[in-house]
């Protein structure tokens, strides 16, 4: 009876000691406005965690930009206020220098080559964000960005005239458009809005499904039919706040976002037609330019990311590594 007594005395010990999974809030900001494609799949995504997690993960979104420019976003994840944001590459450099590296202007020709390069450069871009204290939770692709402009544009005298925005700290298209002889205003994202209206800016670049959702298309008159860049979404939280929770826990988070970003990338794809066969019935028209202004501007890109990567921009051998990919999917050509 002794002994007995003594086991379910040790028992009830070993349970108090166990470790008890505290229930915690992860807190991620957004530019994407609440009621929107992507906000509908990552709230699809927080009910799976807190399903998964039964209930000891919530994620609060705070969406439409209410919480800031990039810059105080990142400010509050580090400072603990936030736990997390879904960001663009330009926004998150200071964390990942390579992050913007996939919106390099003119280098991707096809939808394919994103696909084989995303293969095997996201998984490095993970690790980067590793050792920098974030976790990446997955990346969707936006699309490639046109030129868009409340005026019409045809060449680059057209455009060097124009207003042109380009995305606080985005060393990449601030580069680019200078070596084409433009000073572009530089300006956070949550600001072009209110930019486009109050003419501050008359010139952008962005996905027409951004356009649409950001509602930048009620003043945009004219696209270039010319892919600019290509657009990616990243989501991160803090590896601080993923390490309260159980590895079981933190996998589902991983799972579940990866998932929604995997679907939004999907849907993206789709929108684009869709956003931009609604902005041409708006009335927004599409223009053609000279195949010798398009060479240009090709020219451009070439050159931009040359010195980039010679200002030691990126992680040394990334941008080859992806020229390599290039290569390969293009057959050598």
């Amino acid at each position: 009876m002794n002994s007995w007594i003594r086991g379910l005395a040790l028992a009830a010990l070993v349970v108090a000691a166990a470790p008890v999974a505290a229930q915690q809030t992860v807190k991620i900001a957004t530019i994407a406005p609440d009621g929107s494609g992507w906000m509908k799949e990552l709230r699809a995504a927080a009910a799976e965690v807190q399903t998964q997690t039964q209930g000891r993960v919530t994620v609060k979104f705070f969406p439409g930009g209410v919480m800031g420019s990039d810059t105080v976003v990142l400010r509050k994840i580090r400072l603990g206020q936030l736990q997390g944001g879904a960001l663009t590459g330009s926004e998150i450099d200071s964390v990942c220098r390579d992050s913007p590296i996939y919106s390099l202007p003119f280098l991707f020709n096809s939808q394919d080559e994103v696909d084989a390069v995303r293969k095997i450069v996201d998984p490095m871009l993970a690790d980067c964000f590793q050792k920098n204290g974030q976790r990446l939770l997955g990346i969707a692709g936006g699309g490639f960005a046109y030129l868009m402009s409340t005026h019409e544009l045809r060449t680059r005298d057209d455009l060097r005239s124009s207003k042109v925005w380009v995305p606080a700290n985005d060393r990449i298209g601030d580069q680019a458009f200078r070596n084409g002889g433009i000073t572009p205003i530089p300006l956070p994202l949550s600001d072009v809005f209110t930019s486009l209206q109050t003419g501050l800016v008359d010139t952008v670049g962005n996905t027409p499904s951004g356009a649409v959702i950001l509602q930048w298309h009620g003043k945009i008159k004219f696209v270039v039919d010319l892919p600019l860049t290509y657009i990616p979404a990243y989501i991160l939280v803090d590896q601080k706040a993923m390490a309260k929770m159980t590895p079981a826990d933190q996998a589902a988070m991983q799972r579940a976002f990866s998932g929604a970003m995997n679907r939004i990338d999907a849907a993206n794809r789709r929108e684009n037609v869709q956003a931009l066969n609604a902005m041409k019935q708006g009335g927004t028209k599409v223009v053609t330019p000279p195949p010798a202004e398009a060479a240009r501007w090709r020219e451009i890109g070439i050159t931009t990311a040359n010195q980039l990567e010679q200002k030691g921009t990126f992680t040394p051998g990334l941008l080859a590594t992806i020229r390599r990919t290039l290569a390969a999917k293009r057959g050598g050509k």
